[in-house]
């Protein structure tokens, strides 16, 4: 641990921070997640007060070829900053993306070295990336010359127990040019098992200059204070912990008030219906299912698995908008405000 750090002032989460030229809000910000923050997602919490988004990851080659699913990740409405995270392999794909997502009103752009998921590692992308620092490095600085606009670099402690190399990743990726860096305290080999090691990461903030933000496990308010003060991170980034809750950076963050049960039943009827007007009706059916299960898991406590296991499987949408609005009003759930402050 830098003993210079030790007892210095944790940032307040509500003041703003800057990304290279870009101003952020505020410091609670929400995770790139894969099939999760689509652009109905990132509006709601941008909505409800995070600091910052970060579009699901655009596969850097796919989209270059113009791969129609690049495209619609790629989508924003109004969201400032807009940033954009890109995930790839090979130098000149990755530039040539960075290239495209600028021209396409991208304020910073993102780079994907934390993703777990074997379909994502077997290709060498996301945090296989890790186990070839210079290669990685090579990706970093293709990007940095591309554009003009801030890159950041979000990655993981290491690839294993045994390779924990972010500190040297990290240091290397600011002298490349990189203006922030999120560090994710598990290696790739935990997934999400086991506790995010907070403490760890406090080994990148001792070797980078730029703002380092803090990710993994991040629940609670309290939360949100031990991992600066461990960590001694600018700020922190939530991702699982605002499933089925898009409000939830914004609670971190002081800048919404608790929403109540009907706040709750209503967020999520503007949400799925969002969800499917951006899809088109039958693939929103599809792509709403996950929300629509961590909205139950939350708020209907009261919904058999027999009537959780109807309106997941269910083709109409009005029927699954409605069940749940009425089963999250009707719940109980007067607020989340103890569960924050836990």
């Amino acid at each position: 641990m830098c003993l210079k750090d030790m007892h210095l002032p944790l940032p307040a989460l509500s003041s703003s921070l800057r990304i290279g030229n870009v101003e952020i809000r505020n410091r609670v910000a929400l995770a790139p997640m894969s099939g999760v923050t689509d652009l109905p997602f990132r509006a709601l919490a941008w909505r409800f007060g995070a600091g910052f988004v970060v579009t699901e990851m655009v596969a850097s080659r796919e989209l270059v070829c113009n791969a129609a699913e690049s495209w619609v990740r790629l989508k924003n409405s109004g969201i400032e900053p807009h940033i954009v995270q890109l995930a790839g392999r090979e130098a000149h794909w990755m530039a040539e993306a960075a290239r495209i997502v600028e021209a396409n009103g991208a304020d910073i752009i993102d780079i994907n070295m934390g993703c777990p998921a074997k379909k994502v590692t077997g290709g060498y992308s996301g945090s296989a990336l890790m186990r070839d620092p210079d290669h990685a490095l090579s990706l970093i600085e293709a990007i940095v010359k591309a554009v003009s606009v801030p890159v950041t670099l979000k990655m993981r402690l290491g690839w294993d127990e045994n390779s924990i190399n972010a500190p040297l990743i990290a240091r290397r990726a600011e002298d490349a040019g990189v203006q922030a860096i999120t560090i994710h305290g598990r290696t790739r080999m935990q997934f999400y098992s086991g506790k995010a090691d907070w403490d760890a990461i406090r080994a990148v903030r001792d070797v980078i200059s730029v703002p380092l933000i803090a990710n993994g496990d991040v629940d609670t308010v309290a939360d949100t204070t031990e991992i600066l003060r461990r960590s001694g991170a600018d700020a922190v980034m939530v991702g699982r912990s605002s499933q089925g809750r898009p409000w939830h950076a914004g609670v971190l963050a002081g800048a919404r008030l608790h929403p109540d049960a009907l706040e709750i039943a209503r967020i999520f009827a503007e949400h799925y219906a969002t969800m499917l007007e951006f899809y088109g009706p039958q693939i929103g059916i599809r792509h709403a299912r996950k929300h629509v299960g961590w909205y139950m898991e939350r708020f209907a406590p009261d919904l058999s698995s027999t009537d959780k296991a109807a309106i997941l499987t269910s083709t109409d949408p009005d029927l699954v908008s409605d069940r749940v609005a009425a089963a999250i009003a009707n719940s109980g759930v007067a607020s989340v405000n103890e569960e924050m402050a836990a």
